[in-house]
């Protein structure tokens, strides 16, 4: 059979292959785009939009409860359609989706091919019956929840962060295994819509990437609203009974019975099915592609962008990806992996920014470090809003005066970081944060002031 002849082929529509795919067709490729299930992967199906759009409901089922605290009288009980929550949530998911599928669509040297591809060689991928070949091949793959092998685990229904989103019941009580970004957005959203919730963490802490303080700022805001949380769970287990399932983590503790479990434990990539034996490209020992700072796998020819390379599990990085790969093959520009800073939020209420370096990080380092904190309830913005859990954090490399990293724990601080973050990529010392005027009222415009009251870090 022959092989249809492209000049590219991208293997997933996630986050990065459309967008090369638009760059590609521009410059008049012929382009191969492949996807198995649905266009704009994880953000737009499972992850961020959907997500974020229960969070949002969350949100305001958070504020009606609270409406008295502003001096707002509601009549009657703050009740939840989780079938309309859903069906809200799968508006945004779908009318994303749509509008990529029309852009794809429009590309006119761009074809779409639904279906599993599988490598035949190091410049060949069947598709079903269709064989293409190419001699640049992209993949965009992607990751899912990773289940591991826990006793019991295969005897219970469980749920994923993908099977979450088809839930349209409230449940009696929601047990989350793991006490990471994933696992803490569902539990504070479950919980304001008003179901019990038990989480349930391996770990010494919460969110263990983080600076032991944030971890239990963090806990203590979950903990605030009513959600129970065990870390240190050293032998977890499941058990179906008539009543929910048993979910076990201390001996002699008690297990928790819940009507739903959610798995969220990592994720592991899309790599193990793709054939990539055939074509030779190597992966670690956890299946994540191998690539170099400019994302070039070992094979010539072929690139691995966004989750599957394991070298960002973000929307933001894998769409830095294609900006990397396509300004190396048609601007001439030499981007590469290693450029990009940390940075990520935790959406949780208030949401958690983070860019570079935590204290932690910093002080392994060796470096001599400057650090300056505040809380939310020192920044009047906070104050009237009634959001004051929290705080902001600068580090600063002492002898350079360049920032390290910045934490921001309050009302939006997954907005508020980035002030920092830019000034990080310009390589701006700390003293350009400490002489700008920001906006007032604003949680941002305490940034400034703190970049003038940095200590030594003890």
């Amino acid at each position: 059979m022959k092989a249809a002849a492209y000049d590219a082929i991208i293997i997933g529509a996630g986050q990065a292959g459309p967008s090369l795919a638009g760059r590609l067709n521009d410059a008049g490729m012929r382009v191969a785009l492949i996807e198995r299930k649905l266009v704009g992967g994880t953000c737009v199906n499972t992850g961020c939009m959907p997500t974020k759009a229960m969070v949002a409901s969350a949100y305001a089922a958070h504020l009606a409860r609270r409406a008295s605290d502003y001096g707002v009288v509601l009549a009657g009980g703050v009740g939840i359609d989780m079938k309309a929550v859903k069906a809200r949530k799968d508006k945004v998911s779908n009318d994303a989706r749509t509008g990529l599928e029309g852009w794809i669509a429009g590309m006119t040297n761009c074809t779409l091919y639904r279906g599993h591809a599988r490598f035949e060689s190091g410049r060949e991928v069947r598709v079903g019956d269709e064989l293409l070949s190419a001699d640049k091949i992209f993949l965009n793959v992607g990751g899912r929840a990773s289940v591991p092998d826990l006793p019991g685990v295969g005897g219970i229904d469980y749920l994923t962060n993908s099977s979450m989103m088809d839930l349209d019941v409230l449940p009696r009580h929601l047990v989350v295994v793991g006490g990471s970004y994933v696992a803490l957005e569902f539990a504070q959203m479950f919980r304001r819509f008003g179901s019990a919730v038990t989480v349930i963490e391996k770990g010494a802490r919460l969110v263990t990437r983080e600076d032991e303080d944030v971890s239990e700022a963090i806990k203590g805001i979950l903990v605030k609203e009513g959600i129970a949380v065990h870390v240190g769970a050293d032998g977890i287990g499941f058990e179906r009974r008539d009543d929910g399932t048993a979910v076990s983590f201390r001996q002699g503790v008690a297990p928790v019975v819940g009507s739903h479990v959610l798995l969220a434990l990592g994720r592991q990539p899309n790599t193990d099915d793709l054939g990539l034996d055939k074509a030779g490209v190597k992966t670690d020992g956890r299946g994540f592609v191998l690539v170099d700072d400019q994302l070039r796998t070992n094979v010539p020819g072929i690139w691995a962008m966004g989750d599957c390379n394991g070298k960002g599990a973000f929307t933001h990085t894998s769409y830095n990806d294609f900006e990397i790969v396509s300004a190396n093959l048609l601007d001439g520009d030499a981007r590469k992996v290693s450029d990009r800073i940390t940075a990520y939020a935790l959406y949780v209420d208030p949401p958690l920014g983070r860019a570079g370096m935590t204290v932690a990080e910093a002080r392994k380092s060796g470096r001599r470090v400057l650090v300056g904190e505040r809380p939310m309830t020192r920044v009047g913005r906070a104050v009237e809003k009634g959001e004051t859990q929290g705080f902001m954090r600068i580090v600063v490399d002492a002898d350079s005066q360049e920032i390290l990293g910045c934490t921001v724990l309050g009302p939006g601080g997954d907005e508020a970081v980035h002030c920092v973050l830019d000034l990080m990529y310009a390589k701006a010392p700390y003293e350009t944060l400490r002489r700008a005027v920001h906006i007032h009222p604003n949680v941002a415009e305490l940034l400034p002031t703190i970049a003038g009251e940095l200590k030594p870090l003890q």
